[in-house]
Parts: C-alpha cells; structure tokens; sequence
C-alpha cells in the first residue's frame, strides 16, 4: 500500500459552516429518502441506506432528522427523484464533477451549465473528465484510532486497496462495490469511522496558483448552494503556500 500521496483532492464543503448546516443536512437527508425508496427502509439490510445514514450521523445529523428521512420514504417522497452526473472545466482547466439529484432534469441542467459559463468554466458531455477519476470507496479514521501500522494491516484484513496517512488521520480506499463490506470489517476492528463514502479519485491533477484557485473556490461555491447539487469533486492541487493563502481570505 502506497504512503500519503501528493494529489490533492480538495472538496470544498460551505456545509462546514455553521450558517449553512441545514443546506447541509437538507442534501444529506435527500440521500437518506432516495435510498431507503430504492431498497429496504432498514441500513441493515440496505447497503447504500447504511452508507448514507453512517454519512449522515458523521456531519451530526440528528436521529430524529435521519428517521423522519426514511420515513418520507414509505409515504411516496423521493419518487420523482432522478441521480445525474454532470462533467465539465472550471478555471485553469480543472476537471469538475457534479452529483446532483434532481425532480426536474431540465432545471437542473440549466442552472448547472449557466454556473459553469458564468464563472470561467465549460460544461461538458458524460464522460468528458470522468476518465481522469476513479469512483472508489473512501473511510476516513482519526489519527487517535491507531498508529499508521495498525490501521494498515487492519485495512489489509478487510480487502482495502490503499491506506494514507498523516497527522490528519488515516484514510482508508478500497473499490467501489466493496465499500459496505470494507467498512464494516474495519467497524469491528477499529471501531466507527468519521466518515464513509463514495467518492471521484482524481488519478491527474492541476495544479492552481491563489487566482486560479480563489476562482475555481467561487464556482464550487456556487454550484454547491444549489438545493438540487449534493456534491462537487475537483481534481486540483495547491501548494501549501496558497493554502494558507486561501485561509488567510
């Protein structure tokens, strides 16, 4: 297994602040309706419920909020719900992933193209960047857990694929279709998980100065405060310089 790896993959959550914590548990709380409408309204024997209610409870959604989303499931809410994908350029040529999950594709698909155009960036077709990703499962453990050995061989154990470590924690990749599984061996092992989802690896990145990157800031920022956006992958990669840049603004 490789050692903590030089890309970047920075996602840009404004749900972090405390003024947009219902935006947050909003989209959070959409993914929890959608999966208990296409599977079994119980995390147990639902896979994708469990790792949305597992998300869920890592951003401090409350149970009250997480069972109300599934109930919402069995009276018809969530039906008219479609999952897209959206692929595009931003500023300095970063590739830009967009999940969305939508009621009307066609508005959607509208406020999504005019974000890009607007803010220096280019919507394109599907598949158009996606081929500079990788859609891999991703569990995230704080650095408290264990030293970098223990969680190592812990991951080996339950069939990861990759373990990167750091003074920010331990995080855990492994594939896609074995997320569930993965995480709950290393549940039982090392105990819950901060965070445990699917996510777009980029396996190229670019790399943005603080214009560049205060740009491409702008325009995830505005794509993400769309109600009908749940996330936003970029494969940037900025030096520490402007990361502390970044923070200074």
């Amino acid at each position: 297994m490789a050692g903590h790896s030089k890309w970047a993959n920075i996602q840009h959550r404004k749900g972090r602040q405390d003024a947009l914590r219902s935006k947050l548990f909003s989209k959070l709380s959409k993914e929890i309706t959608v999966a208990a409408k296409m599977g079994d309204p119980d995390p147990d024997k639902n896979p994708r419920l469990r790792l949305a209610v597992k998300e869920a409870k890592s951003q401090s959604v409350p149970k009250d909020v997480i069972d109300r989303a599934i109930k919402k499931s069995q009276i018809g809410e969530g039906d008219d719900y479609k999952e897209i994908r959206y692929e595009g350029y931003g500023p300095g040529g970063v590739a830009v992933i967009v999940e969305a999950m939508t009621d009307n594709l066609n508005r959607t698909a509208s406020t999504v193209r005019s974000t890009f155009g607007k803010n220096g960036g280019n919507l394109g077709e599907t598949g158009s960047v996606s081929f500079m990703f990788e859609r891999t499962g991703e569990i995230t453990y704080p650095i408290e857990i264990g030293d970098e050995d223990t969680v190592m061989m812990a991951a080996l154990e339950a069939g990861a694929d990759d373990v990167e470590s750091s003074a920010e924690g331990h995080t855990i990749y492994c594939a896609d279709s074995d997320l569930n599984e993965v995480s709950t061996s290393l549940e039982n092992e090392l105990g819950e998980s901060n965070s445990t989802k699917l996510i777009w690896k980029p396996n190229v990145t670019t790399e943005l100065d603080l214009e560049g990157a205060q740009k491409l800031m702008k325009l995830i920022d505005l794509l993400e405060d769309d109600d009908d956006v749940q996330r936003v992958t970029a494969n940037f990669e900025i030096s520490d310089e402007v990361m502390e840049q970044l923070g200074a603004d």
